[in-house]
């Protein structure tokens, strides 16, 4: 990093400690928020992470400047531990370190992921833009949620399109964007339920939970947003549309003309024992090594959720690993060459799985400080009744894009804004409008924030940077925002 970028970062947080004990602009106030402080740790954040591209380094020093704001100094006490203690990052550690890795690694071992590509893409692809269409493919399949969809499509995908040219930028702003969105719009997974939970007895059209439960399926129509990103993703795939942005288009150059599939200089988020085969050579790779820990995985996800209303992701991840050290013993395969997998998979997303467990401890800060909560108090008395679609969407854009997540944007929206469109205007259809901007604007942090953790697996998936891959995506999402929140406003003005 370089002296001046060290030096401003010391002159914030020293300004923030000049303020923070000679002033008591800082105590909470009755809202339950910091005020204007409370956007501190998630815009110094945000901006470290543009200003640096050191994601570790800006999620730490926006946890410690919350911890200055808040008065908590101790921020390992306060933060950091019950937030390494909490129940998401001890998923994070079962799911992304553990079993995330270990099946990338055990597919290093076996080749089941290469081999899978290779039978299903030598059928379908034949240049860079087949390519891409089949990585477009691969995630509106793997629709059953964020995390799934961003592991099973990158991880399957990322083989055929390396051999094609395909630069790592294109291949993650693929991935990305036919995660979050297409769950919202083929939501046969567990955000509806817990959407439902959130926003069940906030109007008197969300009395009954069944009727919460099914609103997002109801809404599917206006989702803007998440249709207009996937559209712009299937045409990008297509090499259809004619505008990707500067960064992007200079990629697909670099990668088409020089085949390098990452800039020079770029960070990967996974290290290279995923990217490079190792599979011993007396062992012979066939369609189990794939398919048996693909199907425990969507199996035990998805059955439970079609049968009880449960969708089990962890218990499916950690039986997927267990069924492809199983594939792979009962075909030969030493175990020593097994767990050798298993422990290069787990080494290799490290990073990955420690920029999600800081992300978490971050969104724990802006809990604690408000930050969502100042965003709605100081914005939503200034509004007609017309305009409040797009606004909640700008709004749930600005949060989750800060804090790094859909849900815990939902979390702290749809109990206000719900509540807030019924008083503005109680016509079903507007509530269903002003209902979709929150579901999509929410979503544009998956797709957009470098502390997403969508974003992360990304990156992770397909081996590529992850500033790179925000700074490409960035255009692409907020092109599809910006033509959504006109739709939003055009319509309300038909309906009022």
């Amino acid at each position: 990093m370089k002296p001046r970028k060290i030096l401003f970062i010391l002159f914030v947080l020293t300004a923030v400690v000049i303020i923070r004990t000679q002033t008591d602009w800082l105590r909470e106030n009755n809202s339950g928020d910091f005020g204007l402080w409370s956007l501190v740790p998630p815009l110094l954040t945000i901006s470290l992470c543009f200003l640096t591209r050191e994601v570790i380094l800006s999620l730490f020093f926006g946890i410690l400047a919350g911890g200055l704001i808040s008065g908590k100094i101790n921020v390992v006490q306060e933060f950091l531990i019950p937030s390494i203690g909490s129940q998401k990052y001890g998923e994070i550690l079962l799911v992304y370190l553990w079993c995330l890795g270990g099946l990338i690694g055990l597919w290093t071992k076996t080749g089941g992921a290469l081999f899978f590509a290779q039978r299903i893409g030598t059928r379908f692809v034949r240049d860079p833009r087949s390519a891409k269409l089949f990585a477009f493919l691969l995630g509106v399949v793997f629709h059953q949620g964020g995390t799934i969809s961003t592991v099973l499509a990158g991880s399957t995908s990322r083989p055929v399109c390396d051999a094609k040219k395909v630069s790592h930028e294109e291949l993650t702003y693929i991935i990305d964007s036919t995660a979050s969105p297409i769950a919202t719009l083929l939501p046969f997974n567990v955000w509806p339920i817990y959407i439902g939970s959130l926003i069940v007895g906030t109007t008197p059209l969300f009395a009954d939970l069944q009727v919460s439960q099914s609103y997002l399926f109801k809404a599917i129509p206006y989702n803007f947003y998440s249709w207009i990103a996937v559209l712009l993703t299937f045409f990008f795939s297509w090499e259809k549309l004619p505008w990707c942005g500067r960064r992007m288009h200079q990629a697909i150059i670099r990668a088409r003309e020089e085949n390098k599939l990452n800039r020079d200089g770029a960070a990967p988020l996974v290290s290279n024992e995923l990217c490079v085969m190792k599979v011993p050579q007396s062992y012979r790779v066939g369609w189990a090594d794939f398919l048996v820990p693909i199907g425990v995985l969507l199996g035990v996800a998805i059955l439970p959720y079609l049968l009880f209303g449960k969708l089990r992701v962890s218990e499916a991840f950690m039986l997927a690993v267990l069924s492809a050290m199983i594939v792979a013993a009962c075909k030969g395969m030493a175990l020593k060459d097994i767990m050798e997998g298993f422990i290069d998979g787990c080494k290799g997303v490290t990073i990955g799985a420690v920029i999600l467990g800081l992300a978490v401890t971050m969104g724990s800060v802006s809990g604690a400080l408000g930050t969502a909560q100042f965003i709605i108090r100081t914005t939503s008395h200034m509004i007609a009744p017309f305009l409040l679609p797009a606004i909640l969407l700008f709004i749930t854009m600005l949060i989750s894009f800060s804090i790094g997540t859909s849900w815990g944007t939902y979390a702290v929206v749809f109990p206000i804004a719900m509540p807030l469109a019924w008083s503005v205007h109680p016509d079903p259809f507007f509530i269903t409008l002003c209902f979709a901007a929150v579901t999509g604007g929410s979503v544009y942090g998956d797709n957009c924030s470098p502390i997403s953790d969508t974003t992360i697996l990304s990156s992770l998936a397909c081996c590529g940077d992850l500033m790179d891959h925000v700074l490409t995506q960035l255009p692409l999402a907020t092109a599809a925002a910006l033509v959504s929140a006109l739709l939003y406003t055009a319509v309300a003005l038909l309906a009022i």
